[in-house]
């Protein structure tokens, strides 16, 4: 082959390949969205700790991405996070849904997972949920856990008025 194709398939390549990367960053990043609905309705939850939440983060049910994280704030007065969340129309949740927040994947990408109640009345626009679950902080369990351990593990303190001790001799 002559020199002056075979650069060209090599730019080729390398221009797919550096396309491909930047496809995957914002996939990654949830900056991409494919057939996001426009459409639907805004509902608030508030959590003590919102963990690593991100705006645009997914908003799944059931696994099933049913809508995205519109925006996160502070409340001044309680100091709860509150999280704004956009939820597609064809998507309807009951009055009593639980919001959580959970960790998936392998990066620790959070997202806010809706637990449908059964209440006949539904979710609409500007609606709060009540009931909500905040994030689960890995370095308060570790250190929980350590700390148990270390309780478990320490000697028992001597008992008070000299009594005798099993097996001791007098």
């Amino acid at each position: 082959m002559n020199r002056k194709i075979i650069d060209l398939w090599v730019g080729i390549f390398v221009a797919i390949g550096l396309g491909a990367l930047l496809f995957l960053a914002l996939k990654v990043g949830n900056l991409l969205s494919i057939n996001e609905d426009r459409r639907g309705y805004q509902i608030e939850a508030r959590f003590d700790n919102v963990g690593n939440l991100k705006p645009r983060a997914p908003v799944k049910s059931a696994g099933v991405v049913v809508g995205r994280v519109e925006s996160i704030r502070l409340d001044d007065k309680t100091f709860e996070g509150i999280v704004r969340l956009h939820i597609y129309s064809q998507y309807l949740f009951p009055r009593d849904t639980i919001a959580a927040i959970f960790t998936s994947g392998l990066l620790g990408e959070q997202f806010v997972s809706l637990e449908a109640g059964g209440d006949t009345v539904m979710l609409k626009d500007e609606s709060k949920i009540a009931k909500t679950q905040s994030a689960i902080q890995l370095e308060k369990l570790v250190s929980q856990f350590m700390f148990s351990k270390a309780q478990d593990s320490a000697p028992p303190a001597p008992s008070a008025g000299g009594a005798a001790t099993p097996g001791a001799k007098p």
